[in-house]
C-alpha cells in the first residue's frame, strides 16, 4: 500500500491560514516566508486534485472540500501530536498500561473519581481495570497479573497501606419474616432463613467472610446480584454500607435488629505489585486513590 503524498507539514500550514487570517499572518505564525506558505498550499492542493481555498480580496476561504478536509486534518494531527507525547512518555518511563484490580466492596464513586483524573495525567498510558473478590486479588498479586491492588488484606510477601474502611451491615427487605419477627433476632433465627452471599473469585486459595450459618444460602458472583436479592426479599445479607444507604433511607431495606454482629469493620489495603520500584503511571494512579479516598474523610 502506498504510502500518503500530503505531510501533516501541509495541513499544519492550511490549518495556520484559515486561523490566523491570511498568507501572511500564517508566515508569521509558523516563522516562515509569505511565498513558502503559498507554495505549499499550492502543491497540497495539487496532490490531492481538489481546490481548497478560493482568494476574496486578500482573505483565503475555504471551499466546501476544503471545509470537509480541514475537519478531518485537525483530527489528523491532533493524533499525531498525541502519538508524540506518548512516545516521550514511554522515554520517560510512563508504562503503557496499568493493570489495576479492585475488590469490589470499594466504593464506585471514589474509582470513577480517581480514574477521571487519571485520564487528565495518563500521558497515554491505558488502564486495564478487574473487579474481584476476596481472595481475586491475593491471586492477581501472586501471579504478576497486576500492578496495583485494592485488596481485604495484604498476602505474604508484600506491603500495602491501609487505604478504607468499609462497614458491612445486616439487612433484609422490612417485609422480610426475620423483620417480621419483631423482636431482637438471634443466631438461631438467622440459621433457619436463606442468606445471600458472594462468591470468592479466587481460584487457589479461596476463603469465606462474615457469618455463613444459615443452612439454606445461595452464593452469587457479584455484589450487585447480591443485592438485587435481598432487595427482591429472597434473603438477607451483609452489605456494605455505602451500597445501600439510599436504599435504607427510602426504607426499602432495613438493618436486621441483630443482638450482636450486625455489622462488622472491613479493611481495604492499597498495595504495589512491584514492591521496589513500581512505574510512574502506576504511583499517579495509586496517589489519585488516595486522594479521592481522603476527600470523603473516611
Amino acid at each position: 500500500m502506498p504510502g500518503p503524498r500530503v505531510s501533516l507539514e501541509q495541513w499544519r500550514t492550511l490549518q495556520a491560514v484559515l486561523d490566523h487570517g491570511g498568507y501572511a499572518q500564517a508566515a508569521a505564525h509558523l516563522h516562515r516566508s509569505q511565498s513558502s506558505v503559498s507554495y505549499t498550499l499550492a502543491k497540497l492542493q495539487r496532490q490531492l486534485g481538489v481546490p481548497l481555498l478560493e482568494i476574496h480580496g486578500r482573505k483565503a476561504q475555504l471551499t466546501p472540500a476544503g471545509e470537509a478536509l480541514l475537519r478531518r486534518s485537525r483530527h489528523l494531527l491532533q493524533e499525531a501530536m498525541e502519538l508524540e507525547r506518548y512516545a516521550h512518555s514511554m522515554e520517560q518511563g510512563w508504562e503503557p498500561e496499568v493493570r489495576l484490580v479492585v475488590d469490589v466492596a470499594f466504593p464506585t464513586e471514589l474509582l470513577v473519581t480517581a480514574l477521571r483524573r487519571f485520564e487528565t495525567h495518563r500521558h497515554g498510558t491505558r488502564v486495564q481495570l478487574r473487579e474481584v473478590v476476596l481472595s481475586g486479588a491475593d491471586e492477581a498479586l501472586e501471579q504478576g497479573s497486576a500492578d496495583l491492588v485494592i485488596g481485604g488484606r495484604v498476602p505474604p510477601k508484600f506491603l500495602g497501606d491501609l487505604l478504607l474502611e468499609i462497614e458491612f451491615v445486616a439487612v433484609a427487605r422490612p417485609d422480610h419474616a426475620l423483620h417480621r419477627l419483631e423482636r431482637e433476632i438471634g443466631v438461631a433465627d438467622l440459621e433457619r432463613e436463606l442468606q445471600v452471599v458472594i462468591r470468592d473469585s479466587g481460584m487457589q486459595h479461596r476463603r469465606d467472610s462474615g457469618w455463613l450459618g444459615a443452612e439454606q444460602r445461595w452464593t452469587v458472583s457479584s455484589m450487585e446480584t447480591a443485592l438485587t436479592a435481598v432487595r427482591a426479599g429472597l434473603g438477607f445479607a451483609w452489605l456494605p454500607r455505602h451500597k445501600i444507604n439510599a436504599l435504607l433511607a427510602q426504607g426499602e431495606l432495613a438493618a436486621l435488629p441483630l443482638r450482636e454482629g450486625g455489622t462488622f469493620q472491613g479493611h481495604l489495603y492499597l498495595i504495589f505489585a512491584d514492591q521496589h520500584q513500581p512505574g510512574p503511571a502506576t504511583r499517579q494512579l495509586a496517589e489519585l486513590l488516595r486522594s479521592a479516598v481522603a476527600e470523603t474523610g473516611a
